[in-house]
């Protein structure tokens, strides 16, 4: 969750002003210039599924189009949203850092439609093909962020390990794909951010972040109570075996021979999840059987990636890809009250029936600036009837 101050937390479901802005930049964020924003236009949308992780539209007053104002070449939009509880200062918390689409003047003001700094990444692709390292993961995702994004730098956080030695790279044109979790030609796995069992995007505030792929395990951050203040209205819940996979098979291959790790196996091991592989799918597929487990089934995926030196490496990664493919089977979606400081991947607890409490993970989120809801879509680890 994005830095927030307690009492503005507690004021969310109850009575509290929610002012906001946008600012705009034409010199990559050396100087922001603040214009207003037509009510009720302004909207965002986080989303960890997403290849670009905020995305949102607005109309801007006071501010023109061209050169020396919004344009679709040099022009960054940020927006803030504010949270002012009675009798106290405001806290602003952001809701993106954006590359601007298809300004156009309309009415009431600039219309534009916004993406995030991802965009400015990916189009900033490699213009020959090139080695990259070896070198640390630390050195080579800064350097690669420095050319696309000048000023900016990258975040790290705990839990990430960027000090790991990632072997020479041959890249061919996607910046955006060694940086994340990109694949050659053959399939395997190319991405910085995959090999350390990590994500990477851009934040609230457009830096680019690698951070450990979010669990339900985590500590929740807000807690999402029925009726309380219009906190929870009408969750809608959801359920589908797309892209499940309760065994993963992490490996890596030069193709040269020189460094070969793995097979490692990683599978859901609790007895409790519906997800549940069996006491050792790899060795002893016919433990269920024997077991009596006749509700077992094993749904297979395959990871490999020349990045991965090790099988320490290669269990961290199948952890990471274990906890992304089981935990979205169970959704909901919901209105709650708007938390602007709320991130996909954050764990919230919600009642989901009265007296009924689940640890969910937020996997996208949208709002409108000023708004008093929100929408969102979590997903929690689906658990076997007793």
């Amino acid at each position: 969750m994005l830095p927030i101050t307690a009492g503005a937390l507690t004021a969310l479901a109850g009575a509290c002003r929610r002012p906001y802005y946008a600012e705009w930049s034409n010199d990559g964020g050396a100087t922001w210039t603040r214009c207003g924003v037509h009510a009720g236009s302004a909207s965002v949308t986080a989303d960890r599924t997403a290849e670009v992780r905020y995305t949102g539209s607005a109309t801007l007053t006071g501010v023109g189009l061209g050169r020396d104002g919004i344009n679709p070449i040099s022009t960054n939009i940020r927006l803030w949203q504010g949270v002012q509880p009675a009798r106290s200062d405001v806290v602003w918390v952001p809701a993106g850092r954006y590359t601007v689409n298809n300004p156009k003047q309309t009415k009431t003001g600039i219309g534009v439609e916004l993406d995030g700094l991802e965009d400015e990444i990916k189009a900033a692709a490699f213009p020959a093909a090139r080695v990259i390292g070896p070198d640390t993961a630390q050195a080579i995702a800064e350097q690669l962020v420095a050319e696309a994004l000048p000023g900016i730098g990258v975040a790290w956080r705990p839990g990430v390990k960027p000090a790991r030695r990632v072997p020479q790279i041959a890249a061919t044109t996607d910046r955006w794909a060694v940086l994340a979790a990109g694949r050659d030609e053959t399939g395997a796995g190319t991405g910085i951010a995959a090999a350390l069992g990590a994500e990477c995007f851009c934040d609230a505030r457009g830096v680019p972040t690698y951070a450990p792929v979010p669990t339900t395990a985590g500590t929740p951050v807000w807690e999402l109570a029925r009726g309380v203040g219009g906190a929870v209205v009408e969750p809608q819940p959801q359920q589908s075996a797309d892209s499940l996979y309760n065994l993963w098979v992490i490996s890596s291959d030069t193709g040269d021979g020189s460094s070969i790790v793995g097979p490692v196996y990683v599978w859901d091991d609790d007895p409790e999840s519906l997800t549940y592989a069996g006491p050792d799918p790899v060795a002893d597929p016919l433990a269920p059987q024997r077991l009596g487990l006749s509700w077992v089934r094993v749904r297979t995926q395959s990871y490999s990636s020349p990045l991965i030196t090790s099988p320490a490496q290669a269990q961290e990664v199948g952890e990471a890809k274990l906890a992304d493919s089981l935990g979205i089977r169970y959704s909901l979606t919901l209105t709650a009250a708007c938390n602007p400081a709320l991130e996909p991947g954050d764990v919230v607890r919600v009642e989901v029936q009265p007296g009924v409490w689940e640890n969910h993970l937020i996997d996208s989120l949208s709002y409108t600036l000023g708004a008093a809801s929100m929408s969102l879509t979590t997903r929690t680890t689906p658990r076997r009837l007793t």
